[in-house]
């Protein structure tokens, strides 16, 4: 099913909704590091149905490049996650997200960012149509927590909904962390976590009636392959939800982003261990090939721009300091690299996307 156009508003205040047409292109050519041009030739391969294990051997050696890059791609994701995420909690708390702001929000204060960062999840559902407290029918009883960090959108999704969690990271440190915030906060028989991989899931087909995905696919390598396991483990009738970064979509005419575009973008590829980005359209067209319903996408850019300048903000406090020193490199470059998401957002080139869709019932 095609997206369409729709009515939707925030709880306290209007937003236009963007339903986003797909355009054809390829994101991956974006790409200047290795794992940037393994995505595209993993891209290529799945799109043309060859390269599979056992193929050529021309295809065998690409699989093993491929798989030796990504390998190092997931090790520097996990070592960054394992520095950093005790710095995020000792500031920000249990979740590692952007906020959701009223526009042209100010003077925002801490209890005021980790509210946002609630409400960011509440507008989620009510996006997906996800957030009636007294429709029983629409109230997911299993849930998956793709790129769960330590684990507070499970938390909160367990408790809002009575519901069994299981998320899944790559960074063995938030594992541990998450299942320990479970079990302090009484939730150790509704919630896991565990580290696993977002493109290969240890999940059955068809397990859980919320797939979610909290700005976890701006580091996925191959999105071709991270769209096709979140439909995969998502039931009959089930709802998935993605929010993530993306870049902008291509206007007409255009093959690619302008260069000073692609240039930001690597740099801050290179500090966040993140592979090529696509445009929030890319996501659509890969949620229309599996004939998915009731698809729809927004970008939320405007609100959540008051989030980056307060997390340097609080960066720039003798806590926040003090605590960066002691995270380690990787954690220190990628907060040297967050005046480069500022600009991204303020030349319109970094979008905040929201992409909801249901998994047909047969």
């Amino acid at each position: 099913m095609s997206a369409t156009s729709l009515s939707w508003k925030p709880s306290k205040w209007e937003l236009p909704v963007k339903i986003v047409r797909p355009r054809s292109h390829n994101p991956n050519r974006l790409d200047r590091l290795a794992f940037r041009r393994c995505a595209m030739e993993a891209a290529s391969s799945s799109s043309s149905g060859s390269g599979g294990v056992g193929g050529s051997g021309s295809d065998a050696d690409s699989d093993k490049k491929i798989s030796s890059v990504w390998k190092q791609l997931h090790k520097g994701i996990a070592e960054f996650y394992d520095e950093s995420s005790s710095l995020w909690e000792n500031i920000w708390g249990d979740h590692m997200h952007h906020g959701f702001y009223q526009s042209n929000a100010s003077n925002v204060s801490l209890s005021d960012h980790r509210a946002a960062q609630i409400r960011m999840i509440e507008e989620a559902l009510r996006f997906a149509a996800l957030d009636s407290e007294d429709d029983h029918t629409k109230r997911p009883n299993q849930v998956v927590d793709v790129g769960c960090g330590i684990g507070g959108s499970s938390r909160y999704l367990a408790s809002k909904y009575d519901a069994k969690c299981q998320g899944i990271t790559l960074s063995p440190v938030q594992a541990q962390r998450a299942n320990a915030l479970a079990s302090a906060q009484g939730l150790a028989d509704k919630v896991s976590f565990q580290v696993a991989d977002a493109l290969e899931q240890p999940f059955n087909d068809g397990q859980f009636d919320l797939v979610w995905s909290m700005e976890s696919g701006e580091h996925m390598p191959d999105k071709t392959k991270f769209v096709n396991e979140l439909v995969r483990v998502a039931a009959p009738g089930g709802t998935i939800i993605i929010v993530t970064w993306c870049h902008r979509d291509l206007g007409p005419g255009e093959e690619a982003l302008q260069s000073w575009e692609q240039s930001l973008l690597n740099k801050i590829c290179d500090a966040f261990y993140l592979p090529a980005w696509c445009s929030t359209s890319h996501y659509v067209q890969l949620l229309e090939s599996h004939s998915l319903q009731d698809i729809k996408a927004a970008d939320w850019s405007e609100y959540v721009a008051p989030f980056w300048p307060a997390v340097i903000r609080s960066a720039l406090t003798w806590k926040g300091f003090t605590s960066l020193l002691r995270s380690g490199s990787k954690t220190i470059r990628g907060a040297l690299a967050m005046p480069l998401m500022i600009q991204g957002y303020k030349k319109g080139l970094i979008k905040f996307a929201i992409i909801t869709c249901r998994k047909p019932n047969q």
